[in-house]
């Protein structure tokens, strides 16, 4: 099942986040606390939206969320139109191939297409094969003639001080 995340998920949705930047080789890279994440998904206004998938099968862990979709809206200048930006997907281990993450894309792609948006764009790890392959399985393709850039916050400041 997916459902909306609510304030009562972000406890187990930033341990899925702590996952995904284990996954990701990064384990020590995240940040964020339970106090950030439910500002950024709660807070006036809101930062970022988030879906979660839940177990389905029977037994102790049915209902527990095993997976999430965090996204917030983008703007495009070429479309004049909304979009949506799929900042991180993660299902657990022992629930991949079982549908959660496409039912997660599927869920995002609707709420997309209900609101207008032309685009809905992520961000994949070149060496994620297995990632881009399941993407490539439901008729994604990479942007090969873009590189994402990025300032982190010392950067960021720098430039904002004109150092």
């Amino acid at each position: 099942m997916i459902r909306s995340a609510t304030a009562a998920d972000v406890p187990v949705v930033l341990e899925l986040v702590r996952a995904l930047a284990a996954y990701e080789r990064e384990p020590d890279a995240v940040r964020m606390t339970e106090s950030d994440l439910a500002g950024a998904l709660f807070g006036a206004p809101p930062a970022a939206a988030a879906l979660v998938a839940t177990a389905d099968d029977p037994g102790p862990g049915e209902g527990a969320v095993v997976g999430f979709a965090i996204y917030h809206r983008t703007f495009s200048t070429w479309t004049g139109r909304t979009g949506t930006f799929l900042v991180d997907l993660f299902v657990t281990p022992e629930h991949r191939r079982g549908g959660h993450g496409r039912a997660l894309l599927a869920a995002l792609a609707a709420r997309a297409r209900a609101r207008g948006d032309r685009r809905l764009e992520w961000d994949v790890l070149d060496w994620n094969t297995p990632a881009q392959g399941f993407y490539r399985s439901i008729g994604a393709a990479p942007q090969d003639d873009w590189t994402t850039w990025r300032l982190d916050a010392d950067a960021m400041a720098a430039l904002a001080d004109g150092r």
